[in-house]
């Protein structure tokens, strides 16, 4: 049944595709036929953070930017469902076209640039969730925040969605927001989690309830740098660590026509780095904090992969897209 709607699907420009999706999905779900597209949710309880997952699978941020669909998509069998990137204001993001899909290689080029309604709108949107899994909450720096004052936006963001999260991620890896991952060097990213644990302390005395925070880093890092960026992690007692966001690099890519487009991939081509990524971090952190494995995930056994590079979890955004809910089935399997 997916097969047959993504082809009629594809054939739309990819951000009206998008658009109908999620619709389609909301829609399906309210009157009860997300049965035709998914099994029931796989249980395969994991721990994690501190949280109580009923499967290790999940959607990453990006799908759902502000909390719209997440109890729709969640109904599909996913563990815990991630959503935004979501910034103190609205913005309407990059010019367009800023999206491409690229199928003979199960790949997208994005360069949305954190397009979303703002914080205040998502929380609305969670205020009144149903699903029953695992909620996280990413967020970012609106663009025409400078960078040198990107805490506050985080800071902004982080006391708005505490209450309403079961994890916060900070996004301070997307390649789209001119240098956001310049938070990724050591300086800057002593600073920026310096501040926000020390909000997350004051937060959780302030609601009763702690709200562990993870970070998403960029694939696109020498050893060396993930070396020290783990250093850092565990200096500051982060909750985790989520690896890896889309790359700049076009290996894999190099002749398609799309290939010269600003932005990140994501996709097949990916999985390779990313589960390097995640290996390299898993040896560094030595077991310290979890890792959320994602990038690339197309089949199965690409999340056996990373959990046996060292991720805890995993999660998909362009495989979903590619092969629709039978991959949280398949990766089930693959994982059990």
């Amino acid at each position: 049944m997916y097969r047959l709607a993504r082809a009629a699907l594809f054939r739309l420009p990819p951000e009206v595709s998008h658009h109908v999706s999620m619709a389609s999905i909301a829609s399906a779900e309210r009157m009860g036929l997300l049965r035709g597209f998914t099994r029931r949710r796989p249980e395969q309880p994991v721990t994690v953070m501190g949280l109580d997952f009923i499967n290790p699978i999940g959607l990453a941020a990006g799908l759902d930017k502000n909390g719209d669909y997440f109890d729709s998509l969640g109904a599909l069998g996913f563990g815990f469902v991630e959503i935004g990137t979501v910034t103190p204001r609205p913005q309407s993001g990059n010019p367009k076209p800023r999206l491409f899909r690229l199928p003979e290689h199960h790949a997208i080029i994005n360069r949305m640039g954190f397009n979303n309604l703002g914080v205040d709108h998502l929380v609305e949107q969670v205020k009144r969730r149903r699903y029953d899994g695992i909620l996280g909450i990413n967020i970012g720096k609106n663009l025409t925040t400078p960078v040198a004052e990107a805490i506050d936006d985080y800071s902004i963001c982080m006391a708005k969605v505490y209450e309403h999260a079961d994890y916060i991620a900070i996004n301070i890896s997307s390649p789209n927001t001119p240098g956001l991952r310049g938070l990724q060097n050591v300086g800057q990213l002593n600073a920026l989690l310096s501040r926000l644990k020390q909000e997350q302390g004051e937060l959780a005395d302030r609601h009763g309830r702690y709200v562990p925070i993870a970070i998403k880093i960029a694939p696109d890092q020498s050893d060396t740098a993930l070396r020290e960026l783990a250093g850092v992690l565990l200096q500051h007692k982060v909750d985790g660590v989520i690896a890896t966001n889309t790359t700049v690099s076009r290996v894999g890519v190099e002749t398609h026509r799309y290939s010269d487009e600003k932005g990140g991939l994501s996709g097949a081509p990916l999985a390779k780095r990313a589960t390097e990524v995640v290996a390299r971090l898993a040896k560094a952190l030595d077991g310290a904090l979890p890792i959320i494995g994602v990038g690339g995930i197309s089949e199965g056994c690409d999340a056996a992969e990373k959990i046996a590079a060292g991720a805890s979890l995993v999660q998909i955004y362009s495989g979903f897209i590619y092969s629709g809910p039978q991959l949280i089935n398949d990766m089930a399997k693959a994982l059990a």
